[in-house]
């Protein structure tokens, strides 16, 4: 953890967390600070890159996305070119919400959330005719235990 956080900068990040659109007055009442020491306190967290944004979370299912799948992913390339255009192509597919290069039987892992198998394989034959690739293994969820969690503050 950053050692130039301290337990107010933490709660004033637990409480964001938990809901960005807490106003300041609130936040400062939670913190136990002034308003003005608040705002200059969220001003450097936001200024030091800490905080990355201010977002929502939307409800896939609600929306239609009904499934969500981890695919794995293993190539035989590992040049610089190849992974710039791998990224490339990845980063174009809407339906991918979490990209990651791991260590272990995998190289890389994708989260793609999609309509329902059709659309997924939609999704799958798309990459897999843009990019050489040298296995892909997809597990698809049955259900969310724990979902877009608050980093541990």
């Amino acid at each position: 953890m950053n050692e130039k956080i301290d337990k107010i900068d933490r709660k004033i990040l637990r409480a964001l967390q938990r809901d960005s659109r807490l106003s300041q007055r609130d936040i400062a009442e939670e913190v136990g600070l002034s308003q003005n020491a608040c705002w200059r306190r969220m001003k450097a967290l936001s200024e030091s890159g800490l905080i990355k944004g201010h977002t929502i979370r939307l409800d896939p299912s609600d929306l239609g996305l009904n499934l969500t799948v981890f695919v794995m992913i293993r190539t035989r390339h590992h040049s610089r070119e190849w992974l710039d255009q791998f990224r490339k192509e990845v980063s174009n597919i809407p339906n991918v919400i979490d990209f990651y290069r791991i260590a272990g039987d995998y190289d890389y892992m994708l989260k793609v959330i999609a309509e329902d198998m059709n659309a997924f394989d939609r999704i799958y034959q798309k990459m897999i005719d843009k990019i050489d690739l040298e296995t892909v293994t997809s597990y698809m969820t049955m259900e969310a235990i724990a979902d877009s969690r608050d980093l541990p503050l």
